[in-house]
């Protein structure tokens, strides 16, 4: 799997600390407000609302905020107007990033990105400049251990396959299923009703080509990763770097 991989399953263990936490939950009621504003309340006929909510469950947010995001979205209590954008840039090693940001202030947003881009060896790009080497797809994670009976490769693979997912792959402590967009509940649930956990489960945007990067590049990327991901601003960040997995786990240590 590439180093962009590793960095999600990384970063997802440090969302254990309050900051993170704080960020997380920041970022779910963005995403709760918007899917609501542009697909309606009913998680019945919008999808990403659905995905939206269930990522905020199993994160442990509290009902309250899930309801109150909710509530801004479709209008039935007062919020701000928040607006999507992505933008586009090259880090260190030109490895490509493309950046998600949910904000009430597009002038500042893209001044800010510019910024963060720059004191960190990288450049912001025009719309369009390397978005084409990315495809959504549906990303399902599943871990080895903690399951209920022991899982193998060929069980799973048996399970996915039947239910429309595109791909497979694992290490020596998880699983990476890989879908459409449009098969993505299809999957998830043909996994979770055959009671096998799932640690993490979204769309992302999925690079066709990686870059490997080393050494001092590859401390400056993690540094530009890192200070996009703190931006208040920022819902996702994704790029097509390949790090090695002793190295990237060493310089987020």
């Amino acid at each position: 799997m590439s180093g962009h991989s590793k960095w999600a399953t990384i970063k997802r263990k440090k969302g254990a600390t309050d900051a993170a936490r704080g960020r997380l939950f920041t970022r779910l009621i963005k995403e709760i407000t918007i899917a609501a504003r542009t697909g309606g309340g009913s998680i019945d006929g919008n999808p990403r609302l659905r995905l939206a909510i269930l990522t905020a469950k199993a994160s442990n947010m509290p009902a309250d905020n899930i309801k109150r995001a909710l509530q801004k979205g479709t209008g039935e209590l007062p919020g701000v107007a928040y607006e999507e954008v992505t933008y586009e840039g090259y880090g260190p090693g030109g490895v490509a990033i493309l950046v998600e940001v949910v904000t009430d202030n597009i002038n500042r947003a893209v001044s800010e990105m510019r910024h963060v881009f720059s004191r960190n060896n990288g450049n912001l790009g025009t719309s369009g400049s390397v978005g084409w080497m990315f495809h959504k797809k549906g990303i399902i994670t599943i871990p080895r251990a903690g399951q209920k009976t022991p899982l193998t490769e060929d069980d799973l693979l048996g399970i996915i396959l039947d239910a429309g997912a595109d791909d497979l792959q694992s290490d020596d402590a998880e699983f990476i299923v890989t879908t459409t967009p449009q098969t993505f509940d299809a999957v998830k649930k043909a996994v979770e009703d055959k009671s096998i956990a799932v640690e993490h489960a979204a769309l992302q945007m999925v690079p066709q080509n990686t870059v490997k990067v080393t050494g001092k590049e590859a401390e400056q990327l993690v540094r530009l990763m890192e200070a996009l991901e703190e931006h208040d601003d920022v819902q996702n960040v994704y790029a097509n770097f390949d790090i090695d997995e002793k190295e990237l786990a060493a310089l987020n240590n």
